[in-house]
């Protein structure tokens, strides 16, 4: 994926956003993601699942799906809580981007 280390942190928080929602499984972040314009293979999404979760952003189970078993995942506490202060964070962000007008200046 092009600028995939500039863009690595918006693809976390689209995942934090979907498992504070609900639960999610990989494959289908992987086609929620191209709905976006990321285009990440198994490779690639599965270490990052794994790694949010030994970092305590998710928490996972295994479910039986047919002959497989699929491991879903969602937020934990610390999860929703950096969701939120990334939420913080891109508001800002994004109105400097956008030039927006900006509280305080």
């Amino acid at each position: 994926m092009k600028y995939q280390e500039l863009l690595s942190g918006f693809i976390r928080l689209h995942v934090l956003q979907h498992a504070s929602e609900g639960e999610i499984y990989g494959q289908w972040m992987i086609e929620e993601l191209a709905h976006h314009g990321y285009r990440l293979s198994p490779g690639t999404l599965y270490p990052l699942l794994e790694s949010l979760e030994k970092r305590g952003y998710l928490v996972s189970r295994r479910q039986r799906a047919g002959r497989s078993v699929r491991r879903l995942y969602k937020a934990t506490p610390l999860g929703r809580k950096a969701l939120a202060v990334a939420r913080r964070q891109a508001r800002e962000l994004f109105s400097e981007l956008l030039e927006l007008p900006h509280r305080g200046k």
